[in-house]
């Protein structure tokens, strides 16, 4: 449980000023007003919601519309002391302390680390291999935003959740998008294939191409300007530009570093205690039994249930049915997915302008579901049907 190491004043110590680092810091301040409360973050700790940058160019958004609130700003609301530019460099979680980068060393009352995720590089040969974008962050976004000045067409390598997002929103700014993948079909991991084919044929109708079951081996500058791409199949492609969205890999070093017990994520139990006492994970860094989901509510879940634990109330993580929304305008798309290993099948029925997929399992229990187009009006009524993966 939390508690003191010594004295009463020691903060809570959050890393990272993301969309976790920052739910946390709120959910706690409804709760606790007057324990001290300190955020270390590696960039500017302004507040902005990551989850808007593969759909901001619809709206004509810049890097500077998109910052909700500057760090000064979150500093007022939250009475926490948040420090911009200052990573931490290593942990004791004997001493309870953290060590800036500049050596300065801080104690805590409890940890939290809410490190986020890196971007995940495909391995690439080239002279133009270094160009390729990634947008994890609103300084990534300002970057790739920038570079779309005068672009005609865009590469998107990874037909995921933010391949396909990013994919209809090139097309605001009239810009052609191209998106590969070493999957058969878009929305591999999400929808069953027949759900899958009937969101590419809306995407395609929209004006996006798809490049499947191939891979990007190398990228080269091409005269005249832009990139030529080589392909795993003997193929090429030239664009003005390269988006990589294959995924994201959870931060863990400075937690392995302390010797945390780490898996693919920051390994927890369902109270987010990580395997050291006072020490907590939260959002994508985490892996919460097993589970490393990033989403919005799973972390919204989770920053609810840590803050009440951090104010002496333990509280395991509940995780009642969570839908993602796909932000693709072109396909609306509402997805449930089935708790992992869930036994069961997948049924599809389609038309025109709708696609409702069921998960269910022998019984008829309904596990998950997809629904595009206009099934997505369905979602909240389906959404009861779904029992939780975890409850209290």
């Amino acid at each position: 449980m939390p508690g003191t190491a010594g004295s009463s004043t020691l903060p809570v110590v959050v890393v990272g000023s993301g969309l976790a680092g920052y739910a946390v810091a709120r959910d706690f301040r409804k709760l606790d007003s007057d324990t001290p409360l300190l955020l270390l973050s590696r960039d500017h700790a302004g507040f902005y919601s990551k989850p808007m940058l593969s759909n901001a160019l619809a709206g004509q958004k810049t890097a500077a519309s998109l910052l909700m609130k500057s760090a000064d700003k979150m500093a007022s609301e939250l009475k926490a002391d948040i420090r911009a530019g200052e990573p931490v460099g290593a942990i004791d979680t004997t001493a309870r302390t953290v060590t800036t980068g500049d050596g300065e060393v801080i104690a805590y009352r409890d940890l939290v680390l809410a490190l986020g995720a890196d971007p995940m590089r495909p391995p690439l040969a080239g002279d133009a291999a270094d160009a390729v974008f990634c947008v994890n962050d609103l300084d990534d976004y300002a970057q790739f935003a920038d570079a779309l000045e005068g672009a005609k067409s865009v590469a998107i390598l990874g037909a995921g959740l933010i391949g396909c997002e990013f994919a209809n929103d090139l097309l605001h700014r009239g810009i052609a998008s191209t998106v590969l993948d070493v999957a058969d079909r878009p929305l591999s991991r999400l929808l069953p294939a027949e759900a899958s084919v009937w969101l590419r044929e809306r995407l395609e109708s929209a004006g996006v191409s798809f490049r499947l079951g191939v891979a990007a081996s190398r990228i080269d500058r091409a005269d005249g300007g832009g990139v030529r791409l080589a392909l795993s199949d003997g193929s090429a492609l030239h664009a003005d530009g390269v988006l990589s969205a294959i995924g994201l890999q959870p931060r863990t070093a400075l937690a392995r570093a302390a010797g945390l017990a780490v898996a693919r994520g920051i390994t927890t139990d369902r109270a987010l205690a990580t395997s050291a006492p006072h020490v907590w994970a939260v959002g994508d860094c985490a892996e919460v039994m097993g589970l490393n989901l990033p989403y919005v509510m799973p972390l919204m879940q989770q920053s609810r249930a840590l803050a009440a634990t951090l104010c002496g109330s333990l509280t395991p993580v509940a995780y009642p049915a969570m839908p993602v929304l796909v932000k693709t305008p072109a396909c609306p798309t509402a997805v449930c997915p089935p708790p992992p290993g869930a036994v069961g099948e997948w049924q599809v029925m389609s038309s025109a302008d709708a696609c409702e997929a069921r998960f269910v399992r022998a019984d008829g229990t309904l596990l998950g579901f997809a629904l595009l187009g206009t099934a997505t009006s369905k979602k909240q009524a389906w959404v009861a049907e779904v029992p939780a993966w975890f409850v209290n």
